[in-house]
């Protein structure tokens, strides 16, 4: 295959956090094959746009970027344009039919086969599109992390642990181009965590669409193959344990968890193993029983709340943030007064809350007869981030007079001579440092001030020095 020397590329990245992490990994196979990484599209000889159809009007952002990029790619002779992710997965082959000067369209199930997928398509007759239906379950580059990897920093990284999802809730779309559940084997998990500690990442985010319920289909697998030892149970609360358990790892994050799956053992693990941060997102997406069942989401309000209790009786000083979907199809006042007084009860440190609006292919875009008036969503959108920030706000003040352990993540966005970090709860803070601090270092900061979304401090100490090299590592294949 014909290297990618002296050509450059930049990638744009939509939506969330399974995205970001692929577009790591496309990056790291363009530079893998010899490409380097561009600052502006000016400067590029590729542009890829990982898409996202979970937001709202993706399609037409999408296009009218495309857009924008036809000049560009006319302005030099051999510049390539692939679009990848959840939403060429799902539109298929409307993206080349609706835009004929793309390159490359591939799926979310093929992200190993970028660079070969453009040097294909320069030594063809036209543009390509490959889209796969599902991923191949014996072939391990079907995880994002298996790929050599261009992370945006150094001191901390994704892992994925699973893709896929086997829920069906109304709302989504990402079984359709995630496809089913598929955890990836322990030890290549385990294996990937120790490469990066050695590599200096101190703080791994385990990444699935439903991570507390990883490990049920290996188990599964087990049984069917005649073990008759493999328990029908989760994983997942081990893999926390042994995560955490790896030397240099300083802290475990995890996203996101289902509330139906939320289990003892994974709050009794979080409890357990220091390096696992006192962070918990739990979404909740409506209070209501009613609209609850009508989104498929498997449990109630009552039981959701429940399961919030032991997890903050078992994980000290636990913080805790949710999605809430506000106007879901056949939401009445009543519904969404249940959603107030749950959000209420819940004491939220910060929620992402949206109003909903459909998307092509999942079971609610199709309940027309009950979308409600967005005059009113809108009405209930601002009563309802009254209620979280109220409640943030309340968690924030407590924490004045603290002394926190924060992790350096750069300079403020405002203000270049404030530094930025995270504490162990995932909590913004704003502190100016006695002298210049690189990013990736461990500072305890004491809370002077408390807004409801960041809070402000005081440098007390530097804890520890980053390990990571000054460099952005490429993961062996």
């Amino acid at each position: 295959m014909t290297s990618g020397a002296s050509r450059s590329y930049i990638v744009r990245t939509y939506g969330c956090q399974m995205n970001e992490h692929d577009s790591e990994r496309i990056a790291g196979l363009l530079e893998a094959d010899g490409m380097v990484r561009a600052e502006t599209e000016a400067d590029a000889d590729v542009v890829v746009l990982n898409t996202c159809c979970i937001r709202e009007n993706a399609d037409n952002k999408l296009y009218g970027n495309l857009g924008h990029l036809r000049p560009w790619k006319d302005a030099k002779e051999g510049r390539q344009i692939v679009v990848s992710g959840c939403l060429a997965q799902k539109d298929r082959e409307l993206v080349a039919k609706k835009a004929k000067h793309v390159d490359v369209v591939m799926g979310t199930h093929n992200v190993h086969r970028a660079a070969e997928l453009l040097h294909e398509a320069a030594a063809g007759d036209g543009p390509l599109t490959e889209i796969l239906d599902e991923a191949v379950i014996d072939d391990h580059a079907m995880f994002p992390s298996a790929l050599p990897a261009r992370r945006e920093t150094s001191y901390n990284a994704w892992v994925t642990i699973q893709i896929g999802c086997d829920n069906n809730c109304a709302f989504c779309i990402v079984p359709a181009v995630r496809g089913v559940e598929i955890s990836r084997p322990y030890v290549d998990i385990l294996a990937e965590a120790e490469r990066l500690a050695a590599d200096g990442v101190t703080e791994v985010t385990l990444l699935g669409q439903n991570v507390n319920s990883y490990g049920r289909d290996i188990q599964l697998a087990a049984r069917q193959a005649g073990d008759t030892e493999a328990k029908l149970r989760p994983l997942f609360g081990d893999l926390l344990r042994d995560v955490g358990a790896i030397e240099g790892i300083r802290r475990v994050r995890y996203t996101s968890p289902h509330p139906k799956d939320m289990r003892p053992e994974t709050f009794t693990a979080m409890a357990d193993t220091a390096a696992v941060c006192e962070h918990l997102h739990y979404p909740l997406q409506s209070g209501s029983d009613r609209v609850l069942a009508s989104m498929h989401r498997g449990y109630t309000a009552e039981r959701y709340l429940d399961k919030l209790a032991e997890a903050r009786r078992v994980v000290d000083d636990l913080a805790v943030s949710t999605d809430i979907i506000v106007g879901f199809p056949g939401e009445t006042d009543d519904d969404f007064e249940h959603t107030l007084e749950v959000a209420a009860a819940a004491e939220y440190d910060y929620a992402y809350m949206f109003i909903f609006s459909p998307r092509p292919g999942t079971e609610a875009a199709e309940m027309h007869a009950d979308f409600v008036d967005p005059a009113v969503a809108g009405d209930r959108f601002q009563r309802l981030r009254i209620v979280v920030e109220r409640s943030a706000l309340l968690k924030h003040q407590a924490r004045v007079g603290r002394v926190e352990e924060v992790l350096i993540e750069g300079p403020s966005k405002k203000n270049r001579d404030v530094i930025s970090g995270r504490t162990r709860q995932n909590k913004l803070v704003h502190f100016t440092p006695p002298h210049p601090m690189r990013t990736g270092s461990y500072a305890s900061v004491e809370v002077t001030r408390a807004a409801p979304h960041h809070l402000e401090g005081r440098f007390v100490e530097l804890l520890a020095e980053p390990t990571h090299k000054l460099r952005i590592p490429v993961n062996a294949l």
